[in-house]
């Protein structure tokens, strides 16, 4: 028996006729031919890569932050090689290059050109003609160079962030064809701007000495001015011109005590904008009636009762315990601090032991809201002694300075304290509400700050350093 006819009803008719198939469109590769041509070369025959990479750390103790490239020119004579005593520094985004996209930020390592035409000549006019030596200080954040194995977030990417980096710095000082370094500052230590330490790393790596630069003909160039907002006339009319985003490369200028400009004034000849600093050192100068660094003999806070509580007001950073060992102690106050005791339970049951033998306290910490301040209210009073407030008013700029200050220098820094990240800062200016006597104190005492130490100390803590 023959099998059914299939139903031919169900095909569907068509007269148009068969589309040849889509020509296929032919990719963009974003690897170069050079690359390609590059991989395939003999290692042999491969050009010599000119930029030379290393490391370095701050101490003995931690691992290196500090990326840098030194590049050297092909035909790198011995006359090269000399030192010279004049250093022209420069930052290196939106300095020397910016990004040709447009982007704030470029993550392609190709995406940069110069911040202007005349940046590469400029630079070998200064190395070629006037002498100098010249170096690039960056500040690089966004890069580790060695990841905490303890840390929790992803680890993938760092090394490929600073492979980006190394590559885009060798294209660019490929083009610029100088002996020239490049530092990049990866972490918030003795490297990072406005802080000296790029700059001592220069004088070492060139073996010139700090006392034989030539302070007065060098410069360091860089966009982080503190130039304030301004409204700048153009052709086509004003054109609002924002504020810059960091004072650091000013600030590192005067810590090296070289001459400071901006791009727009080394590179176009433009004149200098106003500028401001959130903190300005010209503010707290040394006092000159010191004595052996003991201050200057006023007596900030007398002992007024046989026995009472003093409670400490004010935000990280303000001088709370360099206060009270230096003015407190002496007068007999044993001192309770939640930084140390780690609880506030364990505060409140230090106080209570302390008073229970007799013993006047400090309660050393920042105790910025009224709802915290009347928990030690009602302690005193359930102990039946007074208690007074010392409140120290101080601006948040300059306890984020004193605080990297104390972090970074061992001397200044007897308890070890690692620096504290802003939202510290942050967060205790925003629960502040400043204390008053109504809230049950026998006193409120109001203390402003001023530097007390010695000139040694004074030498460290009246540079820049946020």
């Amino acid at each position: 028996m023959a099998p059914p006819s299939p139903d031919i009803s169900k095909r569907k008719a068509t007269d148009k006729p068969i589309s040849p198939p889509p020509l296929k469109r032919k990719t963009q590769s974003s690897i170069s031919k050079g690359a390609v041509a590059s991989f395939f070369t003999p290692t042999s025959q491969k050009p010599k890569e000119r930029t030379t990479w290393s490391e370095r750390a701050p101490d003995d103790d931690t691992p290196p932050t500090l990326l840098v490239g030194r590049y050297e020119p092909e035909n790198m004579g011995e006359p090269n090689r000399r030192k010279r005593r004049k250093i022209a520094a420069f930052d290196l985004d939106s300095t020397l290059i910016t990004t040709a996209s447009g982007k704030k930020f470029g993550d392609d390592p190709g995406d940069w050109k110069w911040w202007d035409s005349s940046v590469p000549s400029r630079l070998r006019k200064l190395y070629a003609e006037e002498d100098f030596c010249v170096v690039i200080l960056s500040n690089q954040g966004g890069l580790t160079l060695h990841v905490d194995p303890k840390s929790k977030g992803p680890k993938g990417g760092s090394k490929a962030k600073v492979d980006k980096f190394k590559q885009k710095c060798n294209a660019v000082l490929s083009q610029l064809d100088l002996p020239t370094t490049v530092y990049a500052a990866t972490a918030r230590d003795i490297f990072r701007k406005p802080r000296a330490g790029m700059w001592e790393q220069v004088c070492q790596d060139y073996d010139i000495p700090a006392d034989e630069v030539d302070l007065a003909g060098s410069v360091f160039v860089g966009d982080a001015g503190g130039r304030t907002a301004q409204l700048k006339n153009g052709e086509t009319g004003a054109a609002a011109v924002a504020k810059d985003f960091s004072c650091s490369d000013r600030n590192l200028a005067h810590n090296v005590g070289i001459t400071y400009k901006t791009p727009e004034e080394f590179f176009l000849g433009e004149p200098p904008r106003e500028f401001a600093r959130d903190f300005d050192l010209a503010v707290y100068p040394y006092p000159k009636s010191d004595v052996d660094g003991e201050g200057d003999g006023d007596v900030l806070l007398e002992k007024v009762n046989k026995q009472d509580i003093v409670l400490f007001c004010g935000p990280p950073g303000a001088g709370k315990s360099t206060f009270y060992w230096r003015h407190l102690k002496r007068l007999n106050y044993e001192r309770v601090n939640q930084d140390t005791l780690k609880s506030r339970a364990k505060c409140f049951k230090a106080a209570a032991d302390l008073l229970d033998e007799g013993t006047s306290i400090v309660i050393d910490n920042t105790n910025p809201d009224a709802d915290g301040r009347k928990e030690w209210i009602d302690f005193a009073q359930k102990h039946g002694v007074p208690i007074r407030c010392v409140w120290f008013k101080v601006p948040k700029a300059l306890c984020e300075h004193n605080d990297v200050v104390r972090a970074l220098n061992k001397p200044m820094n007897p308890e070890a304290r690692t620096a504290l990240p802003a939202l510290a800062f942050n967060g205790f200016f925003s629960r502040l509400r400043e204390p008053k006597v109504k809230e049950g104190f026998q006193d409120v005492v109001e203390i402003e700050f001023k530097f007390r130490g010695t000139k040694e100390e004074y030498a460290i803590w009246g540079r820049y350093w946020c």
